[in-house]
């Protein structure tokens, strides 16, 4: 970028800094300057959960380095020579002479920055539903940045708070959940879907999660919309109306989700996308090529669907930092896109998702062909092994992995990553069936999880067995079909956790053989053990001995206990 030093980057706390940094390696002897309109520059904004909930004890954990180097002002100009202006307010952009109108937010100067080169990393802002209430009362907060994690923790601390209302079930709602609940605060979650993590998992697999969090009794309302919000006569809020009832609350943390901050770009007149969010090409240049954008503000290519998507996550907020200092300094790095690759730690449970849900690739036409398959996360006699559970959806015929999702006490992140790499090279069912993964009983079963969900999907596309959802079975004994529900574990088993309804016939799958008489012909048989192999077993017996109509429950018990409405 000859004759082109002069970058001004608005946005201080993801992609600006991440590029000011490579561009600063690649450019030793441009002008870079940051402009944040905050105090705090280069924080870690998703740790502000588990600073909420004491896991990181001092919030300037989340804006130090990995050395203890506390990032701000001071730290970028000694060790990045990046300028940064803090409380300082960009309000409008002149394309035409390239140059920044801001003002200093405690003096109210105002006055112009020139630029060759312009990036915007203006993130994201909460999005605030219109609630009666809302904004009147003290004691409702976003957390959306680290001064509203200090008040909430400023009112934990006090003794203040005895009851809480998340609105929103979302990554960050269920993150605050945990945190609130960790500390013996009464929680409930209000969500206006008809699941928790609607834009994350599949109901079946939200509805497992769902029951892991109602058994640490924080109560989960879904379908339910907040009405109104009421407080009492020193301004502070008490109370929570909803399609539902009232709930009492001395803490409301609003947690409906993020909207990108456009206003800025679209003042300047540059395009926006079909999601609303800046419109950026493979280059993240918007409409202006002199001028960039990454991070929360802007959409994305979805690497699946080829569909363009507002997806703010941190960790592609920073790779959009690299890729636009790289073009900064001319080395005209592509982005390709992304999967949405998401985690969360809450209540025990490690969650994520990656590609493709199974209702998002029917909507785009796809045949599907799911498995949801239960297991350990390493060898069943290691003394700390977990449970965790893998969904994959794939394209029916190809077989290629379009998507993927995981939850458990387990190390299932280990195995959402493996997976997402698979989707992003093309992988199908049979080659992450024979990954040579790593194998050590501390470390994972002979045949992992992953591999393990893979054959499940194989031999339902193969049509060795049919599987049934756990829904759809709860659906069945609850509609009074006549049904018949093999139970083939051993009575140990039975007696410690089971179905409790007429329909099951017990029968362990070493005595099928012998007792099949005992199973009816003429209806239709659900098989089912605690994690599915030997349900798939016992189909494989009956379907060989001519029986018309068998299927196995898909997840077996593991998924069962966990399904609303069971009997």
């Amino acid at each position: 970028m000859k004759g082109s030093h002069k970058i001004l980057i608005i946005g201080g706390v993801a992609t600006g800094p991440k590029a000011a940094a490579r561009t600063r390696r690649l450019l030793p002897e441009a002008e870079i300057t940051i402009i944040e309109r905050g105090g705090l520059v280069s924080y870690g904004g998703c740790g502000l959960p588990f600073y909420l909930s004491g896991l990181v004890p001092d919030l300037r954990q989340l804006v130090s380095t990995n050395a203890g180097l506390v990032r701000d002002t001071d730290f970028f100009l000694r060790e990045k020579n990046v300028r940064v202006l803090t409380r300082t307010l960009a309000e409008s952009i002149d394309r035409e002479n390239r140059r920044v109108a801001v003002v200093d937010l405690p003096t109210g100067e105002r006055r112009w920055l020139d630029y060759d080169r312009l990036v915007l990393a203006t993130g994201a802002e909460p999005v605030v539903p219109a609630i009666e209430g809302i904004n009147h009362w003290r004691n409702v907060f976003t957390l959306h940045h680290p001064d509203d994690a200090v008040r909430i923790r400023e009112l934990i601390k006090s003794k203040q708070v005895r009851q809480a209302v998340v609105i929103g079930a979302g990554l960050i709602g269920l993150e605050v959940a945990d945190a609130l609940a960790g500390q013996r605060i009464k929680v409930t979650v209000v969500e206006i879907k008809d699941q928790i993590l609607p834009n994350m998992l599949d109901d079946d697999m939200a509805v497992i999660l769902r029951r892991e969090i109602e058994q640490r009794k924080v109560e989960v309302l879904t379908a339910t919309r907040v009405t109104a919000l009421d407080g009492d006569a020193e301004g502070k809020v008490r109370r929570v109306s909803t399609t539902r009832g009232e709930l009492e609350a001395d803490l409301v943390v609003v947690a409906c989700g993020v909207k990108p901050n456009v206003s800025l770009a679209q003042a300047a007149g540059l395009a926006l996308g079909r999601t609303g969010a800046i419109y950026v090409n493979e280059y993240l240049q918007t409409s202006d090529p002199v001028i960039y954008a990454g991070g929360d503000c802007v959409e994305n290519m979805h690497l699946v669907s080829r569909e363009m998507i507002y997806l703010p996550l941190a960790s592609t907020a920073n790779k959009h930092g690299r890729v636009i200092g790289d073009n900064l300094a001319g080395r005209r790095e592509r982005f390709g896109g992304v999967l949405g690759t998401s985690a969360l730690q809450a209540f025990d449970q490690n969650t994520g998702r990656t590609g493709l849900g199974e209702q998002e690739a029917c909507r785009l036409g796809y045949r599907v062909v799911t498995a949801v398959t239960p297991s350990t996360d390493c060898a069943h006699y290691y003394p700390m092994h977990s449970g965790l559970m893998v969904k994959l959806v794939a394209e029916a015929g190809s077989g290629r992995l379009l998507g993927a999702q995981v939850l458990g006490e387990g190390e299932a992140i280990k195995r959402l990553d493996v997976l997402a790499t698979a989707i992003t090279f093309g992988g199908t069912l049979d080659t992450i069936a024979k990954l040579d993964l790593g194998y050590a009983p501390p470390f994972a079963t002979a045949i992992d999880v992953a591999a393990h969900a893979a054959n499940t999907a194989r031999n339902k596309a193969a049509g060795l067995a049919e599987g049934i959802p756990v829904a759809k079975v709860s659906e069945r004994l609850a509609g009074g079909k006549d049904v018949v529900l093999l139970d083939v574990r051993q009575p140990e088993e039975v007696e410690d956790r089971g179905i409790r309804d007429g329909r099951v016939l017990h029968i362990p799958l070493g005595e099928l053989r012998q007792r099949m008489r005992e199973v009816p012909r003429d209806k239709e048989i659900i098989t089912l053990c605690e994690l599915g192999v030997r349900g798939y077993e016992a189909v494989r017996i009956l379907s060989g001995a001519g029986f018309p109509d068998v299927k196995f429950m898909d997840g077996g018990l593991a998924a069962w206990q966990d399904t609303p409405n069971s009997p």
